[in-house]
């Protein structure tokens, strides 16, 4: 039978097992879930099925760039317990893997987890450890940025990561900035770079909000759509980094703190990530 990558990633996601493994288990199921972790229990991953109702919502945020600083991997390891994600084995592990990662320029999780580690395969290790430490262990985010130049900050309590894309090659003053916009970034989780860049069904959503708060407050119809669209230049002010007020000096926003910095320098993109959000 034809045995979905939606599938074959379900199964992977409850069990923690290599995604051929999940395939192949899924096929000789027939599909049904119940019997492909039985199948996958009985071939030495007891332990990762046996954990895979349990949340893992602590965890490890690991960064790091390239040489050049033009190319930078994210990469969140997640466990059940605070205990676990501080201890120094499980740390070790995640910079371990966003190692890996970096060495090899990969650039999705599902590439990731098949590349070797300690002769086995990621997925393969993971499981490993699980049956260690008796909890469950996935990554759970995975992140690229490719750019000019790529800057990158962790929280100190490693449970909060970003990556800046920056327009110019990271020199001293580039990485200042770029530094300040990512700790911006970390506190105020923009949901863009520009205005531009947000999601059409956002805008709709703030258009029809605004419309909304309008009515209520008694606005003639006539002059909805307009105190609409001022709301919504409102929330793009609040909601993309490069308008929102600089955190460290409210009196410029984020675009100029870059520019002064460096003369035309911006942000191309980023890539938050949060353990448990």
């Amino acid at each position: 039978m034809n045995i979905s990558a939606a599938d074959v990633n379900k199964l992977r996601q409850m069990t923690g097992a290599g995604m051929m493994d999940c395939k192949k288990a899924l096929t000789e199921a027939g599909g049904d879930f119940e019997e492909a972790v039985v199948i996958l229990r009985k071939k030495g991953q007891k332990v990762s099925a046996s954990r895979a109702d349990r949340e893992a919502n602590e965890g490890a945020i690991v960064t790091l760039t390239n040489a050049d600083a033009t190319f930078g991997v994210l990469v969140s390891l997640t466990c059940e317990t605070d205990f676990v994600a501080k201890n120094e084995e499980f740390v070790a592990l995640a910079n371990q893997i966003a190692a890996l990662a970096l060495s090899k320029n990969i650039t999705s999780v599902e590439a990731l987890l098949e590349e070797k580690l300690d002769g086995l395969a990621l997925s393969e290790k993971l499981i490993e450890y699980t049956g260690k430490i008796g909890e469950k262990i996935s990554i759970s985010r995975y992140e690229t940025i490719s750019a000019e130049g790529v800057v990158t900050y962790v929280h100190s309590n490693n449970k909060l990561g970003v990556l800046v894309a920056l327009n110019q090659t990271a020199g001293t003053d580039a990485v200042a900035a770029g530094k300040d916009a990512a700790m911006q970034i970390a506190a105020m989780s923009p949901v863009a770079v520009d205005k531009d860049d947000v999601d059409p069904s956002i805008i709709e959503r703030e258009i029809e909000i605004g419309k909304d708060q309008a009515r209520q407050e008694g606005k003639p119809e006539n002059i909805i759509e307009k105190i609409a669209l001022g709301k919504l230049n409102k929330f793009y002010q609040d909601n993309t980094l490069l308008n929102q007020a600089f955190v460290k000096d409210g009196g410029m926003t984020v675009a100029q703190m870059l520019d002064k910095a460096s003369k035309g320098l911006t942000v191309k993109a980023f890539k938050r990530i949060a353990i448990g959000a």
